[in-house]
């Protein structure tokens, strides 16, 4: 199953490996422009990246468990191609779509359940914590969020959108972040029809406007200089974001307190594509960062779909308010385009790739130019490597 001819060859792993061990390097082929240099991060700036949606099908199960060595499950290989990013960030946070199983009850879609191991992964590439409120949170009802939160929790990998009594659905995930302190928050527009577990109804955080509003003033009481929010909505296969994510986008980045915004970034996931950034009133939005883990996809017109292994990190440098009380601005901001490598189970940095001689420009130019396609560079976003 790892023989198939995709877009990108298993050689591409060989050359990211080759070029992380030589990260300080010039990695840009002769002719090739150097990225816009990043200004000089003010005193107490710190960055954040976040990633999209971590979807084990079974071929990416069993891909773990070859690269274990047919005992048990490894997914650090399968995410070392996006170390070089999460690890140099202060923050770093990813999507955690599935729910975990146990004792070897493992499988794909329609109803998730990976093995725990995932968590060990994500902590060793650099995450920090991850959104787990998705559309399949209740794949095994409340017992599939409790192992899925005490596996996290025994990786030391924060998580928000899910829980396992009512007192930590009510708490404030704040995550430290150089000098500042994080608030994460994470909600998703439904659980496949399945309903909250009986006697749980906050097990799930559901999408709804004045909830998030809520809780995002509880995290600034609480202590929170910036707030993120990650959604998990939108339509799938769409490269562009639909009405309601335009609308409810608007809406949350209008909110403020006291002349202060109540969300200082939303991330979005699902759609199983890269969707645009847009800075909307003031406030970065990503509509959509595609899958960073998944395997091969097939869309709406039961046709295998390669933009389903696509996908986006978002690098976000905050710097402090200019004055007590104020935002922290976001001073730069920047994506970095990847590519799920079913064949070799790799996530690839498309940059990297290209600049070891890989030919993947198409991919990542499709990829850069659906995210500028909200016009986002002119608000100064920038692809970054």
């Amino acid at each position: 199953m790892f023989t198939r001819s995709r877009q990108v060859a298993l050689v591409l792993t060989v050359l990211l490996t080759a070029g992380a061990a030589c990260q300080a390097r010039d990695h840009r082929p002769p002719g090739r422009p150097a990225p816009p240099a990043a200004p000089a991060a003010r005193p107490g700036s710190f960055t954040l990246v976040a990633s999209g949606d971590v979807l084990p099908h079974l071929p990416v199960i069993e891909r773990a468990r070859f690269d274990a060595g047919g005992t048990g499950h490894d997914f650090r290989p399968m995410l070392a191609g996006a170390a070089s990013v999460v690890s140099r960030a202060d923050l770093a946070l990813c999507h955690m779509e599935t729910v975990y199983g146990a004792d070897g009850d493992y499988g794909g879609y329609p109803s998730f359940k990976s093995p725990p191991e995932v968590a060990e992964g994500l902590a060793a590439t650099g995450y920090d914590g991850c959104s787990t409120a998705s559309n399949h949170s209740l794949d095994d009802g409340a017992e599939g969020i409790g192992r899925t939160l005490d596996a996290l929790d025994r990786a030391g990998v924060r998580h928000a959108g899910t829980a396992r009594t009512e007192e930590e659905a009510r708490a404030v995930t704040l995550l430290r972040a150089g000098a500042a302190q994080v608030a994460h928050l994470a909600y998703t527009y439904g659980t496949n029809g399945l309903p909250l577990p009986p006697g749980r109804p906050w097990a799930v955080n559901l999408i709804d406007e004045n909830r998030i509003l809520a809780d995002a003033r509880a995290a600034r009481r609480a202590g929170a200089d910036v707030v993120v929010v990650s959604l998990h909505w939108g339509t799938e296969w769409r490269d562009d974001p639909d009405e309601q994510q335009l609308a409810l986008a608007r809406r949350l980045t209008a909110a403020n307190t006291g002349g202060r915004p109540d969300v200082d970034l939303i991330l979005g996931t699902h759609a199983h594509v890269p969707q645009p950034y847009e800075k909307v009133n003031g406030t970065w939005v990503i509509y959509g960062m595609g899958d960073q883990i998944a395997g091969e996809m097939t869309n709406h017109q039961k046709v295998p779909d390669p933009r389903g292994n696509q996908s986006t990190i978002g690098r976000f440098t905050f710097a402090p308010p200019a004055r007590a009380g104020g935002r922290w601005e976001v001073t730069r901001a920047e994506f970095v385009p990847q590519l799920f490598d079913v064949d070799a189970g790799r996530v690839v940095n498309l940059n990297r790739a290209l600049a070891e001689g890989a030919d993947v420009r198409g991919v990542r130019d499709r990829i850069r130019d659906v995210v500028l396609s909200r016009g986002a560079a002119r608000d100064g976003l920038v692809m970054g490597e």
